[in-house]
C-alpha cells in the first residue's frame, strides 16, 4: 500500500518508458512500512520518557499510545488529510499519545512536558540523518539511529537516578499499630528543626502518611496548617499530638501542621528525635519526603 507524499522514496514502477519525465524520482511512501516505523520509535519515546520520569513501566498503554502515534503519521498522507501535518494538530497528537501512556500519573503535566522533550531529541537525531542522506534516508539506518537514542537517554535516565539513590533513604513512621513507609531525600540544606523540643523534622507528603490516617485521609489534604492542627485537636484520638511549626525558607515564612509519631526510622535505624512535618512540596521525583 503506498500514499502519494514527502518520504522515503524509490524509483516508480514506470522507469522503462522512454519519456524523459519518467526517469524522475518519484516520492512514494509505503504506508506499512510508515506505520511499522512510527510505533517502533514511539513506544521507545514513551519508554524513555516512563524512565526518566521514575514511572512504572505500563507497557501495554505505551504500546497503545505507539500505535495511535502510527495510525497519526500514515493519516498525514492520506488524500484530503495533509491539514493534519499543521504544528498545532502535531502537538494535539503528542497530548493525545502522552495522555494515552501517562494519564492517571499523579505529575501528568512534568510527564507530557519530558515526553515532548524525549520526542525533540530523537527528532533532532532523525533531521541530522536527512540532511547527511538527503531527501530519501534509508529506513534502517534511521531505525539505528532511533534505537541508538533510546539506549542513550536510557543510560542518561539511569545515570541520573543512580546519582539521586544516593542521597536517599528509606524512611517509616509509625502511629499505634499503623506504619508508612516512604522514600526520602536527604537534603545536607534541611535544617529545620522544633524551636521548642530542639528534634529534627522530617517533612512528608501528605498521600505518604495515609496508611496512618484511615478514614481520616481528609484531614491531611487541609491545605490550611492552623485549621488542620485545630480539626486534628478536636479529635481524642489526636489530641495533644499535632502542633503548628514555623519554617522558613527562600518564599520566605509560612506555617506547618506537624505531629510526634510513636516511632520512627531512617534506613532501619531508630529515631527518636523526629517530628513529622506535612507539607505537599515534600514530594518529587522518586520521594515523598525530605529529611
Amino acid at each position: 500500500m503506498a500514499a502519494g507524499g514527502k518520504s522515503f522514496t524509490g524509483r516508480g514502477l514506470t522507469d522503462c518508458a522512454g519519456q524523459p519525465c519518467y526517469h524522475e524520482r518519484m516520492n512514494v511512501i509505503y504506508a506499512d512500512v510508515l506505520f511499522g516505523l512510527s510505533v517502533f520509535t514511539d513506544y521507545l519515546l514513551c519508554l524513555v520518557t516512563a524512565r526518566f520520569c521514575s514511572l512504572r513501566l505500563r507497557r501495554g498503554r505505551f504500546l497503545l499510545a505507539a500505535v495511535l502515534g502510527g495510525v497519526y503519521a500514515v493519516a498525514v498522507f492520506l488524500p484530503g488529510l495533509v491539514w493534519l501535518a499543521h504544528p498545532l494538530c502535531q502537538l494535539a497528537a503528542a497530548g493525545m499519545m502522552g495522555l494515552v501512556a501517562f494519564g492517571g500519573e499523579e505529575n501528568l503535566v512534568r510527564c507530557l512536558a519530558a515526553f515532548l522533550a524525549v520526542s525533540a531529541s530523537f527528532g533532532g537525531a532523525a533531521w541530522a540523518v536527512v540532511l547527511r542522506q538527503g531527501a530519501a534516508p534509508d529506513l534502517r539506518l534511521l531505525a539505528a539511529v532511533f534505537l541508538g537514542s533510546y539506549v542513550l537517554l536510557t543510560l542518561l535516565s539511569l545515570t541520573r537516578r543512580k546519582r539521586a539513590r544516593e542521597h536517599r533513604v528509606e524512611a517509616a513512621l509509625t502511629l499505634g499499630a499503623r506504619r508508612a513507609v516512604f522514600t526520602a531525600l536527604e537534603d545536607s540544606g534541611n535544617c529545620l528543626r522544633d524551636s521548642l523540643s530542639g528534634r529534627a523534622v522530617i517533612l512528608v507528603s501528605p498521600a505518604a502518611l495515609r496508611p496512618l490516617f484511615p478514614g481520616r485521609e481528609a484531614l491531611l489534604e487541609l491545605s490550611d496548617a492552623v485549621e488542620l492542627v485545630e480539626t486534628a485537636g478536636a479529635l481524642p484520638e489526636y489530641r495533644g499530638r499535632f502542633r503548628l511549626l514555623r519554617c522558613r525558607s527562600v518564599a520566605g515564612e509560612a506555617l506547618l501542621a506537624a505531629f510526634r509519631p510513636d516511632g520512627a526510622e531512617l534506613d532501619g535505624k531508630p529515631r527518636s528525635d523526629l517530628l513529622a512535618a506535612i507539607s505537599p512540596e515534600a514530594r518529587g521525583d522518586g520521594f515523598e519526603g525530605i529529611v
